[in-house]
């Protein structure tokens, strides 16, 4: 999606629901939080990190 100027846009616009325990979610938060960095932001990689991984050449 581009701008009138060209720009890349970078809003997000979509959601991905998922089911984990939360005992399993609330450390992952914790450890998010201790490494100054958000939950959403370590998914987003790992889930960019996956697709580049396994993309067919």
């Amino acid at each position: 999606m581009t701008k009138k100027d060209g720009k890349k846009s970078t809003k997000k616009n979509s959601q991905l629901v998922l089911r984990l325990d939360k005992d399993e979610r609330d450390a992952f938060v914790e450890l998010c939080r201790d490494l100054d960095t958000s939950a959403a932001r370590e998914i987003r990689r790992f889930i960019r990190g996956f697709m580049k991984e396994n993309a067919e050449n």
